[in-house]
C-alpha cells in the first residue's frame, strides 16, 4: 500500500512560530502558509513582513495574509489548498468552525503552557507574573473554545532563575516544535487520540496591554522582579521619571532598605540605582530611556546622577 504524506497548511506569525514551521517544512509537504498581514514597525513605520512569511517565501511555500480569516473569501482560499491537517503556532487570530472543519485530521495548535493552566494569548507572561516554578508546551486539537481542545501531547520544563519572557518563549518554541514532530507520525496514523483537558486547574492568560507593563513601586520587590521579567524584552516594564518614560529591562530584588524612603525613591546600591518598593528594594540592572539605547544601570546613573534622590512614578492598573 502506497504511503501518502498529508497535505499540511501552517498558520503562525511571530518568532515563536518559526521553529515549528522549520521542522514541519523539513519533514512534510507544506501546501501553504497563513500569516498576519505586513505591519508598520520601527521609527520609519515601514511595512515589515512576519518572520513566518520571510521563511515561507525563502522556501517557495505559498503565503496567504488575510486581514480577517473569518471572511468567506479567506476560508475558500484555505479550502482550495485541500489540507489534510492544519498546524497553528501563535497565528494571532481565532479560528472559526468554517476553518476548523476543513482538514480531515483537524487543526493542531502548539501552545506555550501546560493546559488547562494559562489558556489565552499571553501564557508565558502569565506564568512569570504568577511566579510559577514550571511551565511547558501543550499540543492540542483546536475546537471552538479558547484553548479548550483535547490534548495530544504535553512537555513540562522548569522556569530558570532570572529568565525573561523572551528567553522562556524561545525555549518553549524549540521544545514545542520538537514535541510536535515526535507526536505527529502516530497522530497521522491514528495511533494517538487526543484526550479531553482536566476540568480542574483552569486559569486564563488574556492578552496584555502595553500599559499593563507599568511598574507599581508599592508592590513588593520580589513581585516587581517577576513583573520586569514578564515584560522583557517587549513591551518593557516602565516607570516615569521627570515626565519621561524609563524602561526597566532587568532588575533584582534585594533586602536592603533606605531609611524613611517612600516607594519609588531612588538611592545608590553597590554602584547601581535601586528603588524602594512596598517591601525591600529593587536594583535597576538595565534601563532604557525613551528613544535611547539600553544601558546598564551603573553606567546610566554615572551619566545621570540626578536620578539619585528622585521619586519614580507608580503605575497602577486602570490609571
Amino acid at each position: 500500500m502506497c504511503h501518502v504524506e498529508p497535505r499540511i497548511v501552517f498558520m503562525g506569525t511571530p518568532e515563536f512560530a518559526l521553529p515549528t514551521l522549520e521542522r514541519l517544512a523539513s519533514h512534510y509537504p507544506l501546501v501553504g502558509v497563513v500569516t498576519q498581514p505586513d505591519r508598520p514597525a520601527g521609527r520609519g513605520r515601514r511595512m515589515v513582513a512576519s518572520p513566518v512569511k520571510e521563511f515561507a517565501l525563502a522556501e517557495g511555500i505559498p503565503v496567504f495574509q488575510p486581514e480577517r480569516l473569518r471572511r468567506v473569501e479567506a476560508v475558500e482560499h484555505v479550502r482550495a489548498w485541500a489540507p489534510d491537517l492544519i498546524v497553528v503556532a501563535a497565528y494571532g487570530q481565532i479560528l472559526r468552525p468554517s476553518i476548523l472543519g476543513i482538514p480531515r485530521l483537524g487543526v493542531l495548535n502548539v501552545h506555550a503552557s501546560l493546559l488547562p493552566r494559562w489558556r489565552g494569548a499571553a501564557p508565558v507572561q502569565a506564568a512569570l507574573l504568577a511566579g510559577d516554578a514550571v511551565t511547558g508546551v501543550t499540543i492540542m486539537k483546536l475546537d471552538e473554545g479558547m484553548d479548550t481542545g483535547p490534548i495530544m501531547a504535553k512537555r513540562e520544563i522548569p522556569i530558570l532563575p532570572g529568565e525573561t519572557a523572551g528567553e522562556l518563549e524561545a525555549r518553549l518554541a524549540e521544545i514545542g516544535a520538537q514535541l510536535l514532530l515526535e507526536a505527529l507520525p502516530d497522530y497521522i496514523a491514528g495511533l494517538i487520540q487526543p484526550q479531553p483537558q482536566p476540568q480542574e486547574g483552569v486559569t486564563l492568560a488574556p492578552r496584555i496591554s502595553t500599559e499593563a507593563a507599568g511598574i507599581d513601586w508599592t508592590c513588593p520587590a520580589v513581585a516587581l522582579e517577576r513583573h520586569v521579567r514578564a515584560f522583557a524584552p517587549a513591551p518593557g516594564a516602565f516607570t516615569t521619571w521627570n515626565g519621561t518614560r524609563l524602561k526597566v529591562l532587568r532588575g533584582e530584588a534585594v533586602a536592603c532598605a533606605e531609611p524613611a524612603a517612600c516607594p519609588g525613591s531612588v538611592f545608590l546600591w553597590q554602584k547601581f540605582p535601586a528603588v524602594m518598593t512596598g517591601e525591600g528594594a529593587f536594583v535597576l540592572l538595565q534601563v532604557q530611556m525613551a528613544g535611547k539605547r539600553p544601558m546598564n544601570g551603573d553606567a546610566f546613573v554615572r551619566g545621570r546622577k540626578d536620578l539619585l534622590g528622585a521619586v519614580l512614578s507608580s503605575h497602577r492598573p486602570g490609571e
